[in-house]
């Protein structure tokens, strides 16, 4: 697997203390593991694989909200429709990816993994800002894949511990990094769930309310673009809601997200347009 693993040995890199990034370590010893190094050949194949929207965030007092649609599209063909596209990256951060669907799934895992090295190694966890600027280091790394139109697009939320406060996180295709005031969305279907939000989004929302906001969005999305999933009654399938406070991360029950769906379900039926920000 390695180069220079032979006779049962490992390489040198195993037995040294080595650096607190494991993509920097596993550049060394596996180059060819790192998501953004295997780039296919001929290119031209981006159609092939699976992409994955719609993903929202917003924060509320002492805290912040992540929530993602399940649908992952082939083209015109719906190729999964219980995806997961947000994980939990440590007690404190959650990521989502939006984008070519199997290099996200291994970017998040990868992060997952250079957080829980960087804390072995360190004794300690990265602060918010060290997160955010980790994850654009190796969304960067992706940009040969992203040239091939292999583009992963994440979002990062997370409680600061210093400020008490819930922040959250874009990024562009070729790792700028930049922080959104109180609610973001990726995705194909963003552009819609953004209206949503911002007309019903205030200041004082609590976690459930943060919630209901979020799956509003999901509808409004999935009610505008095909690639974007809405809640499935009939097959039970829900977006994903995780949450982070002062105690940590969580990730709301499904039962709770299926109760929250089924009332925006049935408000559309009575106004398909869905609630409106009052005026004044």
């Amino acid at each position: 697997m390695f180069e220079g693993f032979e006779g049962g040995r490992l390489p040198a890199a195993f037995m040294s203390a080595g650096t607190s990034s494991f993509t920097e370590f596993l550049s060394s010893v596996g180059p060819e593991m790192l998501p953004g190094h295997r780039l296919p050949e001929g290119g031209g194949t981006e159609h092939l694989t699976p992409d994955a929207t719609t993903i929202v965030a917003l924060t509320f007092p002492g805290g912040v909200l992540i929530a993602g649609d399940r649908r992952a599209t082939q083209g015109n063909v719906i190729a999964n429709r219980d995806m997961e596209k947000v994980f939990r990256t440590d007690e404190f951060s959650a990521v989502a990816i939006a984008g070519s669907a199997g290099i996200g799934i291994e970017l998040a895992r990868l992060y997952q993994v250079e957080l829980e090295h960087y804390e072995k190694m360190e004794g300690r966890s990265l602060s918010l800002e060290g997160k955010a600027n980790k994850l654009a280091q190796m969304v960067r790394g992706n940009l040969g894949m992203a040239m091939q139109g292999f583009v992963v697009v994440p979002l990062l939320v997370g409680y600061d511990e210093n400020t008490g406060r819930g922040r959250v996180f874009s990024y562009d295709a070729v790792g700028g990094r930049y922080e959104e005031h109180h609610h973001h969305s990726i995705g194909s279907g963003s552009v819609f769930a953004r209206g949503s939000i911002k007309k019903l989004y205030r200041d004082d929302l609590d976690q459930t309310s943060a919630a209901k906001v979020a799956l509003e969005a999901l509808y409004d999305a999935a009610d505008d673009d095909s690639a974007t999933g809405g809640p499935d009654l009939h097959r039970k399938i829900f977006p994903l809601v995780d949450v982070i406070t002062e105690d940590g991360y969580r990730r709301l029950p499904t039962e709770d997200v299926a109760r929250l769906a089924t009332e925006v379900v049935e408000g559309r039926a009575v106004d398909p347009d869905g609630p409106t920000a009052p005026l004044g």
